[in-house]
């Protein structure tokens, strides 16, 4: 919370004597000033209000706004077309907390008759209860540089710690100063916020739903093995009839080396040997449609069990859940038994109509890095004095994979750090850092592709789950692997090498491919 301030309110008369309203910010020895020499100044009144201070810059859409201090920011953004995008959206986590941090105030009841003796109570007493602190879980210094990072492109950075969920790092770009929102005199920047076209003032890790491309193969090729499609050492080949590659390498011989290339035709074949597979206690059937529906919907279960196509619960006051499309999505889309698996196999390498969050795709990879589990990302460690969040932030939350499943995904997204891997200028190991992760481009039809990457480090005990999206970006083994190479080395030593230093400001316009890596 803020401290009080001072506001001047002063009129003006113009060369037509018309009378036009104006406030300033005073500091408190300036309203002092107007105070003692009111009698010269008579149009001149001294306001006092509470104001809130922000002590960095950072995190405007974590922290949100207080409803009543941002009062001429909601007017705005009502009388703007664009303003419903935004309008009691972002409340942040003083929204959500709102009556922890009020408290309650106390009163007591007492029923007197004429003669002011008592006869008990006419309402149930209350006990005054103080507002509570919350202590955020958020890395200030690695907020900063993050948003220095990302703050002139659009796309998000979710940085979280896997074994307790807690978020390290929320960048939403572009970025802006979240004193902007409340400040008096604040108009006209508000204004520019609200009519930009880049849409500053959306929470994109938590409201926007993108496809996750390549990203989601970790979670397609952890339900095959656990519904028995696959095992870690099935072989496909790198066939281009079936789907484009754009990778070129040898035919994977495993898994591992699968996720090493990111091999579409691989992962197409993870997907269809899913919808088409024939259970054991089932004859073949004439009636494949049946069969197929059934497998749909059994993935569907599998995949939603990670915490999609649902809200996680995180404590911000708005959040999207995703999409996951289902068979009776495709039987009302196309109808029953029209449609097959060349219809949907676009969820194979995570495209389609398959949407995750940025929160979702954070929480996927802590999911794989505890081995299938994961605790509802959160923003707030400690309620008052309690040391602790809420409940809600503490419970294990457990998938439907066997963890055995999990830990055959992780040599592969180790070799795609590696040389000849699809990630490998995220590799730290000349730093002694093993980072385990994935690599996304996701398709858009009206520009240039956006660039994902999820990961984890150190791979082995991971402490940081980092997932990057960058519109417009292209290749996510030249933008956002290396984007969040340097968050991860960022948290994990507190400085960045010398040979990854200059990466910073060419992230900040394009990507290491143009900058002549």
């Amino acid at each position: 919370m803020g401290w009080p301030d001072s506001a001047l309110q002063a009129r003006v008369v113009d060369i037509r004597r018309r009378e036009l309203p104006m406030q300033i910010e005073l500091t408190s020895s300036e309203a002092d000033t107007v105070r003692r020499r009111r009698h010269e100044w008579p149009y001149l009144t001294v306001r006092e209000y509470t104001a809130r201070t922000f002590t960095v810059p950072v995190a405007a859409p974590v922290l949100g706004y207080a409803y009543a201090a941002a009062q001429p920011f909601l007017y705005q953004a009502q009388r703007l077309a664009r303003g419903r995008f935004y309008r009691l959206h972002n409340g942040g986590v003083e929204s959500y907390y709102n009556g922890l941090l009020t408290g309650r105030r106390g009163a007591y009841h007492p029923l007197v008759d004429a003669l002011g003796r008592p006869h008990g109570s006419w309402a149930p007493d209350t006990v005054y209860r103080p507002g509570q602190d919350l202590h955020l879980s958020l890395d200030t210094e690695l907020q900063a540089y993050a948003e220095r990072i990302l703050a002139e492109r659009r796309g998000y950075i979710v940085a979280l710690e896997p074994a307790t969920g807690e978020i390290l790092c929320y960048v939403s770009a572009p970025t802006y100063d979240p004193a902007v929102i409340m400040a008096p005199s604040g108009g006209r920047a508000r204004r520019a916020l609200l009519l930009s076209p880049d849409m500053p003032l959306l929470n994109r890790p938590a409201t926007m739903a993108n496809p996750p491309g390549s990203v989601f193969k970790l979670v397609n090729a952890a339900v095959a093995m656990q519904l028995g499609a696959i095992t870690a050492n099935a072989a496909f080949p790198c066939d281009q009839s079936l789907i484009n590659c754009v990778h070129h390498h040898p035919n994977a011989r495993n898994l591992t080396q699968a996720l090493k290339y990111s091999c579409n035709p691989y992962f197409y074949r993870v997907l269809q040997t899913v919808v088409e597979q024939v259970p054991d206690s089932v004859a073949q059937p004439a009636d494949t449609c049946a069969v197929r529906h059934l497998n749909v919907v059994t993935w569907t279960r599998y995949v939603k069990s990670f915490g999609l196509d649902t809200l996680l619960g995180v404590d911000v006051a708005r959040e999207s859940p995703g999409f996951i499309p289902t068979a009776a999505y495709y039987d009302r889309r196309l109808g029953a038994c029209n449609w097959t698996y060349r219809n949907i196999y676009s969820l194979s390498v995570g495209q389609g109509e398959i949407n995750l969050t940025g929160l979702q795709t954070a929480n996927v990879l802590a999911t794989i890095a505890n081995r299938g589990w994961y605790i509802t990302p959160h923003f707030v460690r400690a309620v008052g004095a309690s040391g602790v969040p809420l409940p809600k932030f503490r419970e294990k939350h457990r998938t439907l994979v066997d963890s055995v499943h999990f830990a055959a995904l992780i040599p592969g997204m180790v070799a795609a750090l590696g040389h000849g891997g699809t990630a490998d200028l995220a590799n730290l190991a000349d730093v002694g850092i093993s980072v385990a992760g994935k690599t996304g481009t996701v398709q858009n039809d009206e520009g240039d592709d956006h660039a994902t990457f999820a990961g984890f480090a150190p791979a082995n005990k991971p402490k940081i789950v980092v997932a990057v999206y960058i519109e417009n970006a292209g290749y996510g083994g030249l933008s956002a692997a290396p984007c969040a190479a340097l968050i991860m080395e960022k948290y994990l030593r507190g400085k960045i090498a010398p040979k990854r230093k200059r990466w910073e400001g060419w992230l900040r316009c394009g990507n290491l491919a143009e900058q002549g890596h």
